[in-house]
């Protein structure tokens, strides 16, 4: 990406601590001055020292990427989870109410929660989170969002693929290739209804979408260790949450060659499955949610562009290197989708 940035166009730019702070005292929580930036490129995030000495965490929404009732949806979500004792870190009602505006932005309030990425390559760790996200999906797969999208090859694919060629997002020198591969793949998805040994197929189309997480790698799970409080893992957000299958929120979570993906896979299922049954015909879609994930991050990040933030964290994005290694990846996912589905 070329193009010129007049940060003070983007709506975060009026953003100041200032206007943090003064957010914080409407609702009654006033400051004492301590704020920090948390890592969040989607929206903006703050932990604020409050008066009394506590910290609390400060979400501003980016404008116009959700809905308030999208917004509140995911704070529904999370009130469930939290009600049903699954670890999350739900807004706080304040003044009745967990979504709050001020001057001009969408903001809510969370009690400040610490924590680490968990350890992948510990088999009794990927064991506790396969409970954990079992737990999570008992709650998720009892009603279905209304607002919220689903994950499906038309929104993370094909309008992505569209969106990007449409304002020239792709470097010129491989844009026709990249645009023939993108047509292989998601046709390669679309049809890809797997045959089972039980009989029939089975695909992306097939597949029970429920409430999941969305965007569960390991940078979006914390773990507290095993000899503090409240051990184990928990999860800080949700503003991913939409309507998938169940495995969305595992396969991010699986990293190494094929052996160590399957090991990592075995140890997830069998916490999963202590406490809720997985269907493992769900395998199959790994390979295209990958390659749906890999299409929709270019997206994600061409359509981001005009935010300061973007150019400063991510300066290899849009140069003719970046798109011909998603020209290889492509060609990658391409052969892996053809190829036996993970099993365990």
């Amino acid at each position: 990406m070329t193009q010129d940035i007049d940060t003070q166009q983007h709506p975060y730019a009026a953003l100041t601590p200032d206007v943090v702070l003064d957010a914080l005292a409407a609702v009654g929580l006033p400051g004492d001055g301590r704020l920090m930036a948390l890592g969040s490129y989607e929206n903006r995030v703050y932990q604020v020292g409050l008066e009394d000495g506590s910290r609390v965490v400060a979400k501003f929404y980016r404008p116009g990427r959700w809905s308030e009732a999208q917004i509140l949806e995911e704070h529904a979500f999370a009130a469930e989870l939290a009600a049903a004792e699954v670890p999350v870190v739900a807004p706080l009602v304040l003044q009745d109410q967990t979504l709050h505006h001020h001057a001009g932005f969408a903001f809510s309030v969370s009690p400040w929660r610490g924590g680490r990425q968990p350890e992948l390559d510990d088999f009794e760790v990927l064991e506790w989170l396969g409970r954990f996200l079992a737990r999570l999906h008992v709650v998720g797969s009892q009603a279905p969002f209304v607002q919220r999208p689903r994950l499906d090859a038309d929104t993370f694919g094909s309008a992505s693929r569209d969106w990007l060629l449409a304002h020239d997002a792709v470097a010129a020198e491989v844009r026709g290739e990249w645009r023939d591969l993108c047509k292989d793949a998601l046709s390669l998805i679309a049809d890809s209804d797997y045959p089972q040994s039980e009989g029939g197929r089975f695909g992306l189309k097939s597949a029970t979408l429920i409430r999941v997480h969305g965007d569960c790698h390991p940078g979006n799970v914390l773990w507290t260790p095993v000899d503090e409080e409240d051990s184990g893992p928990h999860v800080v957000d949700l503003d991913d949450a939409r309507m998938g299958p169940a495995v969305q929120d595992l396969w991010m979570l699986l990293s190494g060659d094929r052996r160590q993906c399957t090991l990592q896979l075995s140890a997830l299922l069998d916490g999963y499955e202590q406490v809720r049954d997985f269907d493992r015909r769900e395998l199959a879609l790994i390979e295209p949610l990958r390659t749906l994930r890999l299409i929709h991050y270019s997206a994600w990040l061409a359509r981001r562009w005009s935010d300061p933030t973007f150019p400063i964290h991510f300066p290899w994005f849009g140069s003719s290197d970046y798109w011909r290694g998603q020209v290889a990846m492509l060609r990658e996912q391409i052969e892996a989708m053809r190829e036996e589905p993970l099993s365990v």
